[in-house]
C-alpha cells in the first residue's frame, strides 16, 4: 500500500477551512448572528447592490439559498424587501435599524476573529498566505475561454 509523504493540500485545506468556519460560526452565533447573515449584512452595507440577484452574486451563494437566509433575516426584523417600482419582479433589499445594529455587533466579532486568526503571523506571512490561497483558488477554477484553453 502506498502512502503519501505529506498529506494532500486539498485535505489539509479542507480540514483547516472546516475548523476555522466552525470557530467563526460559533463566535457569530454567540453575538446573535451567523456567517451567512454577516456576509449579507456586510454586502448590503458596503457594496452597491440593488436587488436579490445582485446580492446573491456579491455574496457568492445561490438565489434559492439567499432567499432562505433573507426570509429568516426579514422575519427577525434585520432587513426589508420591497418590489422595485420599475420592475415588479425584482425585490430590493435594505437594512433596518436592527440590521444596522447587528451589522455593527458582528463587525466587532469579525475583527476580533480576524485578529485571532492572525495570532503568530507577521505581515509578510499573512501576505504570503493570502497570495498562496489565491493561487490555490486559481488552480481549481474552471479554465476560461482563452487561447490557452483546450479545444472542446
Amino acid at each position: 500500500m502506498h502512502f503519501l509523504a505529506t498529506p494532500p493540500l486539498g485535505l489539509v485545506l479542507s480540514h483547516s477551512a472546516k475548523t476555522v468556519a466552525r470557530a467563526m460560526e460559533e463566535a457569530m452565533a454567540q453575538a446573535g448572528g451567523s456567517i451567512p447573515a454577516w456576509q449579507i449584512l456586510l454586502t448590503l452595507k458596503t457594496q452597491p447592490v440593488a436587488n436579490q440577484r445582485e446580492l446573491a452574486a456579491a455574496v457568492g451563494i445561490q438565489d434559492a439559498t439567499l432567499t432562505h437566509h433573507l426570509n429568516a433575516m426579514e422575519n427577525d426584523g434585520l432587513l426589508a424587501r420591497r418590489r422595485d417600482p420599475a420592475n415588479r419582479r425584482v425585490h430590493l433589499v435594505e437594512l433596518t435599524k436592527d440590521g444596522e445594529a447587528l451589522f455593527h455587533t458582528l463587525r466587532k466579532v469579525a475583527v476580533a476573529f480576524d485578529q485571532r486568526l492572525r495570532t503568530g503571523l507577521d505581515e509578510a506571512e499573512t501576505a504570503t498566505l493570502v497570495k498562496l490561497l489565491g493561487k490555490l483558488r486559481t488552480n481549481v477554477m474552471e479554465p476560461q475561454d482563452t487561447d490557452e484553453s483546450p479545444a472542446r
